[in-house]
């Protein structure tokens, strides 16, 4: 019995998990490092906490690249790293964690699940099967556009695991068994790619968004409205969601042009789904509601000193 156990013991976990941390201990008990000195011949002092912090940079570096821990666990650590070790007081290292823009992602992950939970994606997505119609290529356009679109309103990794199963049925239908085939690549392949090409769109696609905009307000002084971001990243998402179907389209062609029957049994599916219900409108007006506020921030002096994010939260609340 202990036999089979440790044979089934991952030993590259403990490892690499110890290796981080004897990086970082190694970089922080090391002596005082030279200055940095730029071209110009200034000298840049490295503090104990700067010296400390490049160890915990490649310490959490390498938990992230093996995996060897959950990223959520990888983040925590380095807060409570930051307060053990001194390089960080420990209210400004755990204050990060209630950042305005964490939370506005939290909020836009439980929309997506709002949206999951209520059916409202599952219906999208029948509807789009049954305009796309049977030809390969033009289905996998449309599970791109889907889960591009599904970004405006979601986060992107809620958007690919709302969209994923609808994948797999559409694989199965495409008739080739356990077979790999390029048109099962393409399309596991392109939702990845197409929810990252549209989470650049919306301020509810990922947190990049809203850090960048916390960020760049931090630095300037100026801030980006709700509506002004999409102005200048759609275009920008868009082509690269159809530049991504047509790289697939040339060289992962297809096998087959058509999946027959795939009509039929979206009309089915769709067909169980029934009418539309009060889960599902709630979720659309609520959501509706949230956006539209955040829209009119720009114009309506009374909302101009609400915070994105608690507007966001909101929908949680709700």
């Amino acid at each position: 019995m202990s036999d089979t156990q440790s044979k089934n013991f991952d030993w590259q976990r403990p490892f690499f998990i110890l290796l981080g941390l004897a990086i970082f201990l190694l970089i922080y008990f090391l002596p005082p490092w030279q200055d940095a000195v730029d071209p110009s011949g200034k000298a840049f002092a490295l503090t104990r906490q700067g010296k400390a912090s490049i160890g915990l940079f490649l310490m959490a570096g390498i938990w992230w690249v093996f995996e060897v821990l959950p990223i959520g666990v990888t983040s925590i650590a380095i807060g409570v790293m930051q307060a053990l070790f001194a390089i960080r007081p420990a209210k400004d290292a755990f204050r990060d964690f209630m950042d305005p823009s964490v939370l506005f992602i939290f909020g836009s992950v439980v929309v997506g699940l709002a949206f999951t939970k209520s059916g409202l994606t599952r219906r999208l997505a029948y509807k789009m099967l049954g305009f796309v119609g049977e030809k390969t290529n033009m289905i996998f356009l449309g599970c791109m556009v889907v889960t591009a679109a599904l970004t405006h309103f979601m986060a992107h990794t809620a958007a690919a695991a709302t969209i994923f199963p609808l994948l797999i049925a559409i694989n199965e239908l495409y008739g080739e068994g356990n077979k790999p085939t390029n048109f099962g690549k393409s399309l596991f392949i392109g939702m990845a790619y197409s929810a990252g090409a549209g989470s650049v769109i919306s301020m509810l696609g990922a947190a990049r968004g809203p850090a960048a905009v916390g960020m760049f307000k931090e630095f300037t002084g100026r801030d980006i409205s709700f509506f002004d971001f999409p102005k200048y990243m759609f275009i920008i998402g868009w082509l690269m969601v159809f530049f991504i179907w047509l790289y697939f389209t040339i060289f992962l062609k297809p096998e087959k042009d058509r999946i027959e029957g795939l009509k039929e049994r979206v009309k089915e599916l769709s067909e169980r789904l029934g009418a539309i219900t009060k889960n599902e409108i709630l979720v659309i007006v609520i959501v509706g509601f949230i956006v539209l506020i955040m829209g009119v921030q720009s114009f309506v002096p009374a909302l101009k000193s609400q915070d994105r994010a608690s507007l966001m939260l909101i929908s949680t609340l709700l």
